[in-house]
């Protein structure tokens, strides 16, 4: 692939096509030289001189888009380093996303595979549950989860009044057995008190005739 089929940016295929021009125009007046070496006529001179200064018509009309050229090389080149850094930029982002994408997907799978605590609890069977509770059926998983859990913690409040009611209850008993035992034995030392009281009583009994 020859090099005018490469290239198709309009300012270069322009340099292309002047810097051909000046190579036709600099091989013919080469020739025109030649010929006038052999041939002195004036005519000739007056032709290389018209031809010399096309040729420097053409050459600063390529080094005019040569300098243009070069110009929009600059210019793309640093368009490129731009591109480049912003694409370096996004690569980065989007590496830091792929890091966090997969540091998620761990968490995720530690929290599927994490043992929780409401999984030991001992929950009513879901079957038996819903024989209870008929409205529950059309909850999902989540939600009957959590309406199992409720009505486990419904169920243990109630045991743990009924249990408080029975402290109670035993507390009442242990005072009341405490406050009998403390009258058995006041009475235990009244009476003990009456037969040593009533002692000189029988002794007058006993040494009566």
């Amino acid at each position: 692939m020859t090099v005018d089929k490469m290239i198709n940016d309009p300012s270069l295929v322009a340099v292309l096509q002047v810097s051909d021009h000046a190579r036709d125009q600099a091989y013919d007046l080469l020739q025109l030289v030649a010929q006038a070496s052999a041939d002195t006529a004036p005519e000739n001179q007056v032709e290389i001189a018209k031809q010399q200064k096309h040729l420097l018509t053409s050459i600063s009309h390529l080094r005019g888009l040569h300098r243009n050229a070069s110009f929009a090389a600059r210019d793309t080149k640093t368009r490129t380093a731009e591109r480049r850094q912003e694409v370096d930029r996004l690569h980065l982002q989007l590496q830091n996303l792929y890091y966090e994408q997969r540091h998620l997907q761990g968490e995720i799978v530690a929290c599927e595979s994490y043992d929780h605590k409401y999984q030991q609890l001992p929950l009513i069977a879901v079957e038996e549950f819903l024989a209870l509770f008929p409205e529950s059926a059309a909850k999902d998983e989540n939600q009957l989860m959590h309406a199992r859990i409720e009505h486990e913690r419904g169920e243990r409040e109630k045991l743990e009044s009924h249990r408080q009611d029975l402290l109670k209850r035993k507390q009442k008993l242990i005072a009341e057995n405490t406050r009998r035992k403390e009258d058995l034995a006041n009475l235990d030392q009244n009476l003990e008190k009456f037969i040593d009281a009533a002692k000189p009583i029988l002794e007058l009994f006993e040494k009566a005739p």
